[in-house]
């Protein structure tokens, strides 16, 4: 198909979808008890549907009664059995694929179901939307006369038992449509490389001879491949790559941090940002105004949402509430049920709620990645918030970091101990320290009341990681490239203790 006609047909299908996003964000409430209906009646002859008696629910009030809220433990003797072979376990048609968990760097793996109504009704819908907002803002884009930068997952796929696993990404990759490898750069076949650093030379000598107009993948990740580019190509910035580059789609850790060195990478005020909301679970969220840091939660893709507050996150009076019943600025745990068959179930993300109408949130954290040893209740977007500021104020470029607690030990008092790994350093650790402290006082009324008079924790403790410090923990882990991601917040010393190790 030649490219022009190819350009004007997608174009055309986009902005045609956007009518129909329209129809959930005008009925949220009812669009959301729609698929939790269809979901209870499409699962009822499952075992696990009829455990729960789906065909007898007829109300979100008996869904919330009936069925408990899981976190992956209770529901991996039910996905070990189906990737040996056994179907109709919690979801009614075939579970062939599962996106292995990277999230962390955690050993224990997790093996997510991804049945192929997630592939087409959820993942594969979201980028046809992200486009479809996209276009639907900037109605000048060239976007289809060139081709996506794709920075996906470093492992193969391996088949065990007859069903598969793999990184999301490289499942989607190995299963998206003609019209999105068309479109995309590099190759399948390099897409899918195992090895990351071969797979990064491999990618920058297919790209740089394409038209690139867009790029897709984590920033942390896809910033060490653009500082590559220009290293190869020994250009100043990347618009001397490839000239018509027009937006960065960017998810799976903040942008916060790396945002500075992103707008020197790529001096134009005209070029655009936009955030998606993603995860092994599902396509969640996506950004749809020009130069915001909010998303759009998007309700027809086959997921239905709860929520926890954080507030009573994991206490005897944990309370779940659905979409319509969330309110502004709270911090809450995320629950879904989907169509892959995960029931209620507990994703591990934070969010916070900017907007209720329509539904926009700001991913805030991990339930598991914050720092509440002394009560201070720490979370990523605390860090990350102040971590920006400070290296505004200091000139200074963060590569990557992880924070950990300095337990209480006699008379001594806690603290907080970062690695942190600067692209470019502060001219006085001392006073970046400081900012760091006094900007996390700003952000978190308890972590200030902690810190008051050193009454519960004394000044952050900060080390200064060596080059490459974060490259080589990943790599000792066998976890470089594509969706991992290195653990901001942790209650335990675990990873901060290796991290002193490496850095000595």
């Amino acid at each position: 198909m030649p490219i022009p006609l190819f350009n004007s047909i997608a174009s055309w299908l986009l902005k045609k979808r956007f009518h129909q996003i329209e129809l959930f964000l005008k009925y949220p409430e009812e669009v959301q008890q729609e698929v939790l209906q269809r979901l209870l009646q499409m699962a009822r002859n499952t075992e696990l549907g009829k455990q729960y008696g789906f065909s007898e629910i007829n109300s979100y009030a008996q869904f919330a009664e009936r069925v408990p809220v899981s976190a992956y433990e209770d529901i991996e003797p039910m996905i070990e059995r189906t990737r040996k072979g056994e179907q109709d376990l919690f979801w009614p048609t075939p579970i062939k694929w599962f996106a292995k968990s990277s999230g962390t760097t955690n050993a224990k793996s997790k093996f997510i179901p991804v049945s192929s109504e997630a592939l087409e009704d959820c993942h594969y819908n979201a980028g046809k939307d992200l486009l479809s907002l996209y276009l639907n803002n900037n109605e000048e884009s060239q976007l289809f006369k060139g081709k996506g930068l794709r920075l996906g997952g470093s492992k193969e796929l391996y088949e065990n038992n007859g069903t598969y696993f793999g990184d999301l990404s490289a499942i989607l990759i190995d299963n998206m449509p003609l019209w999105a490898e068309f479109s995309s750069t590099p190759s399948n076949k390099v897409s899918l490389m195992g090895e990351w650093e071969t797979k990064l030379g491999a990618i920058i000598a297919e790209s740089i001879q394409e038209n690139v107009t867009s790029m897709a993948g984590v920033p942390s990740w896809m910033l060490v491949l653009l500082n590559q580019v220009l290293e190869e190509t020994g250009k100043d910035h990347l618009f001397q790559v490839w000239e018509n580059l027009e937006v960065y789609f960017h998810g799976g850790v903040s942008f916060a941090p790396y945002r500075e060195q992103y707008r020197k990478l790529l001096p134009r005020k005209s070029f655009k940002y936009y955030e998606i909301y993603n995860a092994s679970e599902g396509f969640f969220a996506i950004q749809d105004r020009n130069n915001s840091h909010e998303l759009l939660l998007m309700l027809d893709y086959g997921i239905f949402y709860e929520f926890i507050p954080m507030s009573t996150y994991g206490t005897p009076t944990e309370k779940v509430v659905p979409l319509w019943e969330v309110e502004m600025h709270t911090n809450y745990a995320v629950v879904i049920t989907t169509n892959a068959g995960l029931w209620r179930y507990l994703i591990g993300d934070t969010v916070r709620f900017t907007s209720l109408s329509p539904y926009r949130v700001r991913v805030t954290g991990r339930t598991k990645h914050h720092i509440n040893v002394f009560g201070e209740e720490l979370i990523i977007e605390n860090a990350e918030d102040a971590l920006k500021n400070v290296c505004e104020k200091t000139q200074a470029e963060i590569a990557d970091y992880s924070v950990a607690p300095i337990f209480m030990s006699g008379k001594e008092k806690g603290a907080h101990e970062w690695m942190i790994e600067f692209r470019k350093p502060p001219e006085s650790m001392g006073y970046f320290t400081e900012l760091l402290d006094n900007a996390l006082k700003s952000l978190n009324s308890d972590y200030e009341a902690k810190r008051y008079n050193n009454i519960t924790l004394t000044m952050p403790k900060i080390h200064c990681g060596r080059n490459h410090l974060f490259h080589d923990w990943l790599k000792e882990k066998g976890k470089l490239g594509g969706q991992h991601k290195v653990p901001r917040l942790s209650n335990s010393r675990d990873y901060i203790e290796e991290l002193i190790q490496m850095n000595q």
